[in-house]
């Protein structure tokens, strides 16, 4: 028990995942990735005339349960493996952080920005419900999401994943390099 409550290097989740690729295309010719996950949530609890909805989702049900292993796997995490320390970030973050007006920095979603008082604001708004909305429309349009692009897509050496990938680098440091600071300012 140990070895698993002390973080681990980065590159053992990078293999983790990286064989979970192989296995899945050799074990069933299936593909990883997380949006076509809610895909199939949505087709199965919604049922409804939308054409894209309309296909046999119970072909695709081994997702539900990649799904549940996520979401049993944070329980565990969460009930098994708490530190009750203070999450440790970077120096160079936290006066990142400071400057833009978020100090209470005490579990991994900063009271300032992840609160009913900050969602109902004109910041948070912005932040859950236009990041929200971006983050599927992108995944919808660009025919996958991050996992599902960079993970499944190149490692089958796909050009539009390439791509893909490389569109989502470049909005995620222009969205925390020049968008995020001015959000937080408002």
């Amino acid at each position: 028990m140990e070895l698993l409550s002390q973080p681990w290097p980065w590159w053992a989740a990078g293999m983790i995942i990286g064989l979970t690729v192989p296995a899945l295309l050799l074990l069933g010719n299936k593909h990883f990735g997380i949006s076509s996950n809610l895909r199939h949530v949505c087709a199965a609890c919604f049922p409804a005339s939308i054409k894209f909805f309309q296909y046999d989702w119970k072909k695709e049900l081994w997702n539900f349960f990649f799904i549940g292993g996520i979401l049993g796997g944070a329980a565990l995490a969460t009930v098994l493996l708490h530190d009750p320390g203070p999450v440790q970030i970077h120096p160079g973050l936290a006066n990142d952080l400071a400057a833009a007006g978020v100090t209470h920095i005490d579990g991994l979603a900063p009271a300032e920005l992840f609160s009913w008082e900050s969602l109902l604001s004109l910041r948070g708004l912005i932040l859950m419900v236009g990041g929200g909305f971006i983050v599927g429309f992108g995944a919808r349009y660009a025919g996958g999401c991050t996992s599902g692009h960079a993970i499944m897509g190149l490692s089958n050496l796909q050009w539009p994943s390439l791509v893909a990938t490389i569109f989502f680098l470049v909005g995620g440091f222009l969205m925390a390099n020049f968008i995020l600071p001015f959000i937080l300012t408002l």
